[in-house]
């Protein structure tokens, strides 16, 4: 079975810090291309950054380029979210993603930045 473990979310100031942790199992991580998601109060849920499989290909969306580094170790089956600089327009429910078939969600970590 396929499980995805989102961590690390809390409650930031503005222009703070936080890593995030998606820890995997159930499926072989280290083939796989894994993506971060987020979802804000009464919108859509919107693509964040990607890490391919190997870990040497990233992508960013616009909005996050320059502040957050998406990063992956295969030998423990987690991707990371490094944030920085973070705003309150971040604030949102993070969610990994791995498309097998279909794609797979974890439970989310919620992420609230405010002073």
């Amino acid at each position: 079975e396929v499980q995805l473990v989102e961590s690390g979310g809390g409650l930031v100031q503005p222009g703070g810090s936080l890593r995030l942790s998606c820890t995997a199992s159930g499926f072989t991580f280290s083939g796989y291309d894994m993506t971060w998601y987020r979802q804000a109060p009464g919108k859509e849920r919107e693509y964040v950054a990607l890490i391919y499989s190997g870990g040497d290909i990233t992508n960013y969306a616009d909005s996050v380029k320059g502040r957050f580094t998406v990063s992956r170790d295969n030998a423990k089956s987690t991707v990371y979210l490094q944030m920085n600089a973070l705003k309150p327009e971040d604030t949102a429910v993070y969610y990994c993603s791995v498309r097998i078939r279909f794609n797979r969600w974890g439970q989310g970590t919620q992420v609230t930045v405010s002073s």
